[in-house]
């Protein structure tokens, strides 16, 4: 029995990462006939990746829900992922999607979800808080006895990205400092990107007798990294691993905003999300940890944030300056 995969928004950093490993892992590519990416922007160079590696790209164009319908229908697909798009409309897109996925009665569904949206609150965090309103319509259609969509799903909940901190890399390498807006004393688990993709290949390629494999269908997944952290404590972690010194600077949140602006290049809608999430852990509301479901679904354990550092030394080792002390290796 192998399955037909479909993955929203395959040309994110997420979405890549788990096509990836359904068509070139060996554990999950025996399980797995075959993989389309639907993508709102086909030409980007992280789509013809994907496609390179051999799943089929289809253009995903948002606004006529028959369209979307038919557009699922035609991938032959038993299984979807649904990932939230980074664009500035993604609530209504994924909205959409949710609905397309049930008129086109795709069985397995494995929403990816976000850490933390439980704990946001509507007026302070609206696009956190928004992912529940997404993860109850995923959930509804376990009692809709008109579509086969509902009687396996999964939610997965990330927690904060590692990678995120990458968007810092040039203050890393030009001043020496990770200047995050999360406060002094609170603190949260980072998890690693691949992590993730981990845990999500792991329910799409899993089978059972209802369809995601029994022990993961029905699942609500939390997701952390493996250990909690503040700023100083990650730019230490940070400074072990790349052999020199690097200082957590708490910044405002406008100046964070800035600086993700200018230097990210990123939409407004995930400079948003990264703020609302940095404003979380100002509110201690992050100060936990949830290993558990990644280590039941993989037999692993998540990534330490030391190691996550030194995968990405090259991105985050500051340039040699003799103001910078060397940091003795242990």
């Amino acid at each position: 029995m192998s399955r037909n995969v479909v993955i929203t928004s395959i040309g994110s950093h997420t979405g890549g990462q788990i096509a990836k490993l359904l068509l070139s892992d060996g554990h999950f590519k025996r399980k797995v006939s075959s993989v389309t990416g639907l993508t709102l922007y086909p030409e980007i160079d992280s789509v013809k990746e994907a496609a390179d590696l051999g799943a089929k790209i289809v253009e995903h164009k948002p606004g006529n829900l028959d369209e979307v319908v038919a557009t699922l229908k035609e991938t032959g697909a038993d299984a979807i992922l649904l990932l939230p798009p980074g664009h500035k409309d993604s609530y209504n897109i994924t909205l959409e999607l949710i609905e397309a996925t049930k008129k086109a009665n795709i069985p397995n569904v494995c929403f990816i979800s976000s850490a933390g949206c439980d704990l946001a609150e509507r007026d302070k965090q609206p696009l956190l808080r928004s992912v529940i309103d997404l993860e109850a319509k995923v959930l509804e259609a376990k009692g809709d006895a008109s579509t086969e969509t509902g009687h396996s799903p999964v939610i997965i909940r990330r927690g904060f990205h590692a990678e995120n901190l990458l968007l810092y890399s040039k203050q890393a390498q030009e001043e020496g400092v990770l200047p995050i807006p999360i406060g002094k004393d609170h603190k949260f688990a980072p998890m690693s990107m691949g992590d993730v993709a981990q845990v999500a290949a792991h329910v799409l390629s899993g089978h059972g007798k209802h369809g995601f494999d029994d022990k993961h269908r029905g699942q609500l997944m939390v997701l952390t990294g493996p250990l909690l952290t503040t700023g100083d404590e990650l730019a230490t972690a940070a400074s072990k691993a790349l052999g020199e010194e690097l200082k957590f600077k708490d910044v405002s949140e406008d100046e964070a905003r800035h600086l993700l602006k200018d230097e990210a290049g990123r939409a407004e809608g995930e400079i948003a999300y990264l703020l609302e999430y940095f404003s979380l852990v100002r509110e201690g509301k992050t100060n936990y940890i949830s290993t558990t479901a990644f280590h039941d679904v993989t037999g692993k354990h998540p990534q330490q944030p030391e190691d996550f550092f030194k995968a990405y030394a090259e991105e985050l080792h500051p340039k040699r300056s003799n103001k910078r002390r060397k940091v003795e290796k242990k």
